[in-house]
C-alpha cells in the first residue's frame, strides 16, 4: 500500500473517531417535535442510541478493513458505497445523543480497532467470504435494530424514525452483498460474531 493510501486511511480513522460526522440525506424525524420523555426514558434512549453509534463506528472500521484487503474492484466499490451511508447513520445517532444531552462511548477507539482487525481478516479470506461476512453483519445489525424499535418509547418518534431508516439501509446492504456473491459463513463464525456483538451492545449501553 502506497504512502498516499496510508494517509487517506489514517485520515478516515481520525475523522470517524474525532470529527463530527456529516450527512447528505436529511436526518429522519428531524421535523418531528421532541417527545416529553421521563428521566428514565431519556437515559434509556441515550443508552440505545449510544449502542447504535458504536455500531456505526464499528461499521466504518469493518468496511475500511474489508475494502483495503479486497481483491475485486466491484467489491471495493460496493463497500465504499455502503460505508458512505453508514457515515450518515453515524451523524444521525451522534446528533440524537447530543439532543438528549448524552455522550458517546468512551471506548470508541477500542471498538474501532477491533472492528478494523476483523474487517481486514475478512478481506484477506477472499471476496466470497468478505461479502459473506458483510451479509451476516448486516443481518445481525437488522435484528439488533428491530429489538431497539421494540424497546424505544412509542412516543419517541424522533429516535424511532432514525432507527427505522437505518434498518432499511442495512437490509439493502445485505442484499447488495448477496447479489455480488457473498457466501454463508460457517456456523461457529456466526456464533462468535453474535457473542462479540452481545458484549459490545451491553458494554456500550453504559460506557
Amino acid at each position: 500500500m502506497g504512502f498516499d493510501r496510508v494517509i487517506i486511511e489514517v485520515d478516515k480513522t481520525v475523522r470517524t473517531l474525532l470529527a463530527p460526522a456529516t450527512t447528505v440525506r436529511p436526518r429522519p424525524g428531524k421535523e418531528i417535535p421532541e417527545a416529553d420523555l421521563s428521566e428514565v426514558e431519556r437515559r434509556h434512549v441515550i443508552g440505545l442510541m449510544r449502542v447504535n453509534h458504536v455500531g456505526e463506528i464499528c461499521a466504518q472500521a469493518l468496511y475500511q478493513g474489508q475494502a483495503l484487503t479486497s481483491r475485486n474492484s466491484a467489491t471495493r466499490d460496493a463497500l465504499v458505497e455502503a460505508a458512505n451511508e453508514e457515515i450518515e447513520h453515524l451523524a444521525w445517532t451522534e446528533q440524537r445523543i447530543y439532543e438528549l444531552k448524552g455522550r458517546k462511548s468512551c471506548l470508541n477507539l477500542f471498538w474501532y480497532s477491533g472492528a478494523f482487525a476483523l474487517g481486514t481478516l475478512a478481506g484477506e479470506a477472499g471476496d466470497r467470504w468478505n461479502l459473506g461476512f458483510l451479509v451476516e453483519t448486516e443481518r445481525q445489525v437488522e435484528a439488533h435494530l428491530n429489538s431497539h424499535l421494540r424497546e424505544l418509547p412509542l412516543k419517541d418518534l424522533r429516535s424511532r424514525a432514525i432507527v427505522e431508516q437505518m434498518r432499511l439501509d442495512e437490509i439493502k446492504h445485505a442484499e447488495m452483498a448477496l447479489e455480488l456473491g457473498g457466501s454463508p459463513l460457517p456456523m461457529p463464525i456466526v456464533v462468535a460474531m453474535k457473542f462479540a456483538a452481545r458484549f459490545m451492545t451491553r458494554t456500550a449501553y453504559y460506557a
